[in-house]
């Protein structure tokens, strides 16, 4: 059901669009700024790991010779 057949003016109708569309746009930076986010973790976690297997072989090695 469109809002001018509910009733409303059309000068609400553009508002209302405007509104969902601001919605829109800012649900959309978001998501966004999460898939940056979700690279930037990904990232981390392969640094971390590589740091952890370099830690643990000088490990083994101080200690196993």
């Amino acid at each position: 059901m469109h809002s001018k057949e509910a009733g409303a003016s059309e000068e609400k109708s553009r508002k209302a669009a405007e509104a969902i569309a601001a919605y829109d746009n800012r649900f959309n930076k978001i998501e966004q700024e999460l898939t940056a986010i979700r690279g930037e973790l990904a990232l981390m976690k392969w640094m971390v790991g590589f740091n952890l297997a370099i830690a643990v072989a000088t490990l083994w090695k101080v200690f196993s010779a």
